[in-house]
């Protein structure tokens, strides 16, 4: 009778939901699957999710009495079409990542009832406005791409009026019946542009982002999936895995926005996957930004790319003047604990402008009130436990606070080693400044924008709300403030602590302070007067800042790329990542160390263009009670470089306390 059952049975590849064997095993089944379909399945004495990959011709010379038999049906009512089953197939090989879990990554949750998800019907108001001559070249390049894959850099500066493009050209696909993805870097970006879209966008509008319940999630997913209808999708990185039909343009705003890279799980980039699905689908994507990555502006300059630059703002209404505050002169009041950090040219500054009835924005990369506390008499600092880190003093809370873990402790009335009672707090974040400011001005009406201040999504647009109704004067916040926000009563930007940026060890620390730096700058001045930037520095004399007083993007960016060429750094080669994280120190760095051999003999041996660098501990060696150690591959060759990984994958066991970790594409060097 078993032989008989065997006989009977239908062999499938099943993608489950584990690591084990890439997370593709072979199950039986005496029924037809689907492809696509969701499945339980028995995997040691417990049962996984699965997805039927395929039918096996046969078991490879696997003993047929061992494999199992699929158990039952998933919850989810709908299937992965073939093509969208692919396209995830694809960004698990290229990212080195297990199919099975990256599909159960992105699938929402089942539920028994699962609430409606909103709907927004677009009114199709007029736009109040006339397109420019390089705004209406942008959206008949966009239209006459339909069809077609056709990448397109959108290169207009802060205010230069991306968004209007973006609308016409959503409108355009619309009426042809498809669907739009517009990808945005953050959920803080998704309240002001799902109100133009609803505004402005005849059609169904959706949004999909991470404050959005598990409920809207699956009920997004099963509306897509079953229903014909064209959409315009707006959602943050992973909503490029929904499944929307017929899909007709997708739009990635703030390309260069590093929170399109997804740091757990599966490590990809939502813009280079993007991009490779409008290539799959043949038709076109729109990268926009006002600082692109150098990785995007030199693709631009080849035939496979349409550049687009918008180097004026709509009314000729002028960039801001921007300019550096050396905040190593100080005069004795300056010196003083009342002030510090801002100088008295940022206070009378921001003053004034509110004098005059007008906004500020004051930006810092860092929030809490200090960076870390140490006793004044014998040094003591206080470290997290868990992580090689500095706790953070909150005020607010009066406690010490760990940026990398849940570590928590109550601020401390003496020092533990001394007893002395003084206890120095060093470093500023957003809490000092609007202390400061507060007791510099009692009149200001000052509010925050920073995730300790802003928790969840409701809080995120009650924030915008209340500063576009004049509720606050000044606004601090993080990077949070540089998202393309367009705030219509702001004239000034006082930005602080750009130095740690600058100094960080990376090779994309200057780009990305130049970036941040730019986009920070953009938000004043875009509808009346011109605007003002004053940046603190302690290091006025690096080039970087004469490049950003005078917009000179394009000899910063020749600059950076004579530098990557010279290094073989991307855009010039390709890199890949490898972090060994284990709660035993020695077990991290022998890992690392013996991957390191191996890759060694394998490029002697075979992989002769690529280069390995390390090991050596990660910036944050030890974070939430996990060492990590880091290798980095580097190649002028991807191809290579993804063959040196299988080969290193196949003839590397780490000890099972080590977690291997592959970046292909690493956006910071941690």
């Amino acid at each position: 009778m078993g032989d008989i059952s065997y006989s009977m049975s239908i062999y499938y590849s099943i993608a489950v939901n584990t690591p084990f064997a890439g997370s593709v095993l072979p199950y039986s089944s005496p029924r037809e699957l689907e492809v696509g379909q969701l499945v339980y399945v028995p995997l040691g004495k417990r049962s996984e999710k699965g997805c039927v990959l395929g039918k096996l011709a046969d078991l490879g010379g696997l003993d047929a009495s061992k494999v199992k038999e699929v158990s039952s049906d998933y919850e989810l009512s709908f299937e992965l079409q073939e093509k969208h089953l692919e396209f995830l197939k694809w960004v698990a090989t290229y990212y080195h990542y297990p199919i099975g879990q990256h599909i159960f990554d992105i699938l929402p949750k089942p539920l028994k009832r699962p609430r409606n998800v909103p709907t927004h019907e677009g009114k199709n108001k007029p736009l109040g406005y006339e397109l420019t001559e390089i705004q209406e070249k942008a959206t008949q390049l966009i239209k006459q791409s339909t069809g077609h894959f056709k990448k397109i850099l959108l290169h207009g500066v802060t205010g230069s009026g991306k968004t209007s493009v973006y609308l016409e050209s959503i409108k355009n696909i619309l009426t042809l019946g498809k669907s739009v993805l517009f990808l945005v870097p953050e959920i803080n970006l998704t309240p002001q542009f799902l109100n133009l879209l609803i505004e402005h966008v005849p059609g169904k509008i959706l949004s999909y982002h991470s404050s959005i319940s598990n409920s809207e999630k699956l009920k997004t997913w099963q509306l897509i999936s079953d229903s014909d209808e064209p959409y315009v999708l707006i959602g943050v990185r992973s909503s490029i895995f929904l499944p929307l039909k017929d899909l007709g343009l997708i739009i990635v705003d703030e390309e260069h926005d590093t929170s399109f890279k997804q740091e757990d799980r599966c490590p990809y980039h939502a813009r280079d996957i993007a991009i490779k699905l409008s290539s799959n689908l043949k038709i076109p994507i729109v990268l926009g930004s006002a600082t692109p990555t150098i990785e995007t502006y030199y693709a631009s300059q080849s035939e496979s790319c349409e550049y687009i630059r918008m180097s004026e703002r709509p009314k000729n209404i002028p960039l801001p003047i921007i300019e550096l505050i050396d905040s190593r002169v100080r005069s004795e009041h300056e010196k003083s604990e009342e002030i510090w950090p801002f100088t008295m040219k940022s206070l009378e500054a921001l003053d004034e402008v509110v004098k005059k009835g007008e906004q500020a924005l004051v930006f810092v990369n860092r929030l809490g009130f200090a960076s870390y506390i140490q006793c004044r008499s014998c040094g003591q600092d206080f470290s997290c436990p868990n992580c090689s880190s500095h706790l953070k003093y909150f005020k607010r809370d009066h406690a010490l606070s760990c940026q990398y873990c849940d570590f928590k402790q109550k601020y401390p009335d003496q020092c533990p080693s001394c007893g002395n009672l003084k206890l120095l707090q060093k470093g500023f974040g957003t809490e000092r400044l609007e202390q400061v400011l507060s007791a510099f001005n009692p009149s200001f009406k000052i509010g925050r924008f920073d995730r300790d201040a802003i928790k969840n999504f409701e809080q995120l647009k009650t924030a915008l709300s209340d500063f576009e109704s004049g509720k606050y004067d000044i606004l601090i916040g993080t990077q949070m403030l540089s998202k393309g926000h367009d705030f219509r009563n702001v004239n000034l930007v006082v930005i602080l602590g750009i130095d740690s940026q600058l100094n960080f060890p990376d090779f994309r620390s200057n780009e990305k302070a130049f970036q941040l730096i730019t986009q920070v700058s953009g938000r004043p001045g875009r509808h009346t007067t011109r605007g003002r930037v004053l940046i603190q520095t302690l290091s006025p004399e690096n080039g970087i800042f004469s490049l950003i007083k005078n917009y000179s993007w394009k000899e910063f960016f020749e600059g950076e790329l004579e530098i990557r060429e010279i290094l073989e750094l991307p855009p010039n080669g390709r890199m890949i990542a490898l972090y060994f994280s284990s709660r035993f120190l020695d077990q991290a760095r022998s890992a690392s160390v013996k991957a390191r051999e191996i890759l060694d003999y394998l490029i002697e041996k075979k992989f002769t263009r690529e280069q390995v660098q390390g090991p050596r501990p990660a910036i944050i060696e030890k974070r939430a009670n996990k060492f990590t150690w880091v290798l980095l591959i580097k190649s002028n060759n991807i191809s290579g470089l993804h063959g040196l990984i299988l080969a290193l994958k196949s003839n590397f066991k780490p000890h099972h306390s080590v977690s291997l970790k592959i970046d292909v594409d690493p956006q910071t060097l941690s």
